[in-house]
């Protein structure tokens, strides 16, 4: 019979190496192309290269933060505790998930690990869907590099936290009212959550397990995640800067002084570029003086909830319908409180 006490090791032996492997492959390509000749390779090149390794580099401390938490919350945290402080009513309670980003101050790309790991304690896929796109904006990392940007002037710090809020909301109660919460899922992930609640509906509690037992899942689980997430991270990092270096910055600017086209760029701009949210303010910081507070909002709303790299990594747990769905929700969304900034301040 094979011996499965070495599965938990080789699978983190095997996982580290890829993770490892991604990783330097990563920075090679950072250092390599700021430091090649002119002539090694075309301009665009060297950009698309520096670009997609900023974005990965940049993301990367999160996912792997998100995917800490999420095991831990999937091995130590008592489903009945975790129902217990939520409300009862589902408007509150998806409300209360919405604000849990003010404990868990994690980017959106540490969200989805975090997410599938609520998924798999049992919290419903509308519910979890409110808790991955408020978070990122209902953090205090973000509301405080927020503020230091641009503190109260033009009212986005506030347009900024009561629009992610009330959109993530707006977005879980549609989705709460599908006939059937298990078709928003990826089909491979809700087969993975319903065997995850079968084996675990006998089990002992992980606490009670011995510490050695205890170390050998969280590691097997945490490296199964990063295995499923570092993919989807690269690509999105690489077609983030793709899209990046074919934006003329001149045709941005030329759009800003208007009050519709400078919140249509920047939900575009947002969109692409997949600036992690607790850092985007500092890069809109550059544009304030070239946007219309309203695009502003409308870039800070948007890009911390969809973009390029942040489809990808969700990609792994809900379908491509869902994913259009809710894409389609949250900018409607952050062009309305764009337009209606614009239109008051």
């Amino acid at each position: 019979m094979r011996d499965t006490t070495k599965a938990p090791h080789n699978l983190l032996r095997s996982g580290a190496i890829g993770v490892a492997l991604t990783v330097i492959c990563v920075f090679i390509l950072r250092f390599a192309t700021d430091r090649l000749p002119a002539t090694a390779a075309p301009t665009v090149l060297r950009d698309l290269g520096t670009l997609a390794a900023g974005v990965f580099i940049e993301s990367l401390p999160f996912v792997i933060l998100g995917a800490l938490i999420a095991v831990a919350v999937q091995l130590w945290v008592p489903a009945t505790m975790l129902f217990k402080l939520l409300p009862k009513n589902a408007v509150l309670r998806r409300a209360a998930l919405s604000i849990l980003g003010v404990v868990l101050p994690v980017c959106e790309c540490g969200n989805v690990p975090l997410a599938r790991g609520l998924l798999r304690k049992g919290l419903s896929p509308a519910e979890t869907l409110t808790f991955v796109l408020a978070a990122p904006i209902l953090n205090p990392v973000t509301i405080i590099t927020t503020y230091q940007a641009f503190g109260f002037s033009d009212g986005i710090l506030i347009a900024r936290i009561m629009g992610g809020f009330l959109i993530a909301n707006l977005i879980g109660w549609v989705f709460s009212h599908h006939s059937n919460q298990q078709l928003i899922l990826e089909p491979d992930f809700a087969v993975s959550c319903a065997n995850h609640d079968h084996a675990h509906e006998h089990s002992s509690d992980a606490a009670k397990l011995p510490w050695k037992s205890q170390w050998q899942r969280a590691s097997a689980s945490f490296t199964s995640e990063l295995l499923l997430l570092m993919p989807a991270l690269a690509l999105g990092s690489l077609l983030a800067g793709a899209i990046q270096t074919g934006i003329p910055t001149d045709f941005l600017a030329g759009l800003g002084a208007h009050p519709i086209y400078s919140v249509l760029a920047l939900t575009v701009l947002a969109f692409t570029v997949s600036i992690c949210s607790t850092v985007d303010a500092f890069f809109m910081l550059a544009f304030a003086s070239i946007f219309l507070p309203g695009g502003i909002v409308a870039f800070l709303i948007f890009g911390a909830m969809i973009d390029i790299k942040m489809l990808l990594l969700l990609r792994t747990t809900f379908t491509t319908r869902t994913l259009a769905a809710v894409t389609a929700l949250a900018l409607l969304g952050a062009l309305a409180i764009g337009f209606g900034v614009n239109l008051f301040v």
